[in-house]
């Protein structure tokens, strides 16, 4: 009987495609070459919505009768941006092997340039015709260091993206691919890189535990836009209106903002609101007069120059001046003041900010506590993050804890999560949660509080501590010091637990001389070569 062939499990296209953009690379830094992909990606996505429909007015049917294909107004009347001849997906990718292409610029002057300088051409010509996307396009392409062929091949392989599906689906594909190639760049570009990027799982987690179904949400510190691209998609997930949500953002670094309103283009997402400038939310508020209904942010961690020296007397410090060496506190009460009066925030900060009593920031989480402002506080796993290793928490706020609609009175207690356990490792620097970790996590703070929810504390995972206790342990916030020790841990066996890790360190000496052998060996060839 013939042997059955193993079954190969087909790589995501998204992971596919990754591989072979990475072989394109070559010489080029991993944070320029994600300006070249990403532009590209972003440029296929406006081309294909543009053409779908360009067609629609073609044809001419029904609403678009005696339209005309050519007339600006027809594309922003559906939200589409309008892309110019020279701009235009087709056009660059029957170029893309071509040395010398004429092509006319934005001012009607025409030009010979190869396929980098045509790419570059076409950013212009969108950033003329769109206003949105003026300042916001990258235009790199004609560097010397990006060579011609490679870059025809990345136009190949973005090209072929959407083949196969459904062109409405188009959209999806490209957002799902710019998203994972956003991540993949963090990655490759490493502590910098994180800088721009939430994880993803704690990103979902966020937005289940707060659900944002209608509302203005704010992220000041948004950087390339992931906490709103999750709030649509939640509203969608379940079954919600987008229109029911509009963002506001702010972000202090440019060549992020520029990613932030690109990944919200190609989700169809309006970023009139995502604003940029060089000072920042600190000491230049874009959005002053906000009150959110939501905010859900990643600011960085224990920032030192953040110019609170600057701000001693500043008016949203009404829980306590936050010191001018960590700016930790000074985010939580910005998120604070922007808050509308039913509003609730989720935000990440670095898990020292839950303990810490140094120059005043003790004083300022206990006016926080008993101002009855903190709802929940999640423990997150270590290694969840690309560009620090500091542990980090959750902190979820909301101005209206006394009840009413679905939820329960929660004045008096706090809910504490210690999550730390949870979680899988992709490889030996980074962790994520999974689906049935952000499941998890969300429904017990779902169940707490909700009117006539099922929650019961969980030993070494939940409690819903009265604010007697986190009274009794000086306002620490720290889940571990409130949830316990699991109940399996009773069983402990000492025996057990010290000859597994004595295995354990055994196999590791054992690795550590295999490999003192083989640096001794190459050390050899060097020096006897």
């Amino acid at each position: 009987m013939a042997k059955k062939k193993k079954e190969v499990a087909e790589e995501p296209l998204e992971k596919q495609l990754w591989k072979t953009a990475d072989k394109l690379r070559k010489n080029i830094d991993a944070a320029e070459y994600k300006h070249i992909v990403l532009g590209l990606i972003f440029l296929k996505y406006i081309s294909d919505s543009f053409e779908e429909h360009y067609a629609k007015l073609v044809a001419g049917e029904g609403e678009y009768a005696g339209a005309d294909p050519e007339d600006r107004d027809e594309y922003k009347a559906e939200n589409v941006f309008f892309v110019p001849e020279y701009a235009r997906w087709q056009f660059l990718q029957n170029h893309a092997k071509v040395a010398q292409i004429p092509v006319y610029d934005p001012e009607g002057k025409g030009i010979i340039v190869g396929i980098g300088g045509a790419v570059d051409n076409a950013m212009d010509w969108l950033e003329k015709e769109n206003p949105p996307l003026k300042g916001v396009l990258p235009k790199v392409f004609a560097r010397q260091n990006l060579d011609p062929a490679s870059l025809g091949e990345l136009i190949d392989l973005v090209g072929n993206i959407a083949l196969g599906d459904v062109k409405s689906r188009s959209a999806d594909v490209l957002g799902r691919v710019f998203e994972y190639f956003l991540g993949e760049f963090a990655l490759a570009e490493g502590k910098k890189g994180g800088q721009f990027y939430t994880p993803r799982s704690v990103v979902e987690l966020l937005v289940e535990m707060l659900e944002p179904y209608e509302g203005r949400v704010y992220d000041p510190c948004c950087g390339s836009g992931g906490m709103f691209v999750h709030s649509e998609k939640f509203v969608t997930q379940h079954q919600g209106r987008l229109d029911d949500i509009a963002i506001y953002g702010q972000e202090s670094n440019q060549t992020t903002w520029r990613l932030a309103k690109m990944n919200l283009a190609i989700r169809g997402i309006d970023s009139s609101q995502v604003k940029w400038n060089s000072e920042g939310s600190f000491l230049n508020d874009a959005h002053p007069d906000l009150k959110a209904d939501y905010i859900i942010a990643n600011p960085p961690f224990n920032v030192s120059d953040w110019g609170g020296e600057l701000l001693r007397t500043d008016g949203r410090w009404k829980y306590g001046v936050p010191p001018t060496g960590n700016a930790n506190f000074g985010w939580m009460q910005h998120f604070i003041h922007h808050l509308a009066p039913t509003g609730q925030a989720g935000v990440v900060l670095a898990k020292g900010a839950l303990t810490s009593k140094s120059s005043g920031e003790g004083d300022i989480r206990r006016a926080l506590v008993e101002a009855g402002l903190i709802d929940c506080i999640v423990n997150l796993p270590a290694k969840l993050f690309l560009n620090t290793q500091i542990p980090a928490g959750l902190w979820f706020m909301n101005r209206n804890r006394q009840g009413g609609d679905k939820f329960r009175d929660r004045r008096g207690e706090i809910l504490f999560i210690d999550a730390r356990n949870l979680g899988f490792l992709v490889n030996r620097r980074t962790r994520e949660l999974s689906e049935a970790d952000i499941q998890r996590i969300a429904d017990t703070y779902h169940q707490w509080r909700t009117e006539g929810g099922s929650y019961e504390d969980v030993p070494g995972f939940c409690m819903a501590a009265p604010l007697a206790r986190v009274q009794e342990l000086d306002y620490v916030l720290t889940p571990g010091r409130y949830v316990g020790l699991p109940d399996d841990e009773d069983e402990f066996d000492f025996t057990e637990r010290f000859t597994t890790l004595r295995a354990e360190l055994e196999a590791q000496l054992r690795e550590e001389s295999v490999l003192n052998e083989r640096i001794a060996e190459n050390l050899a060839k060097i020096f006897t070569a």
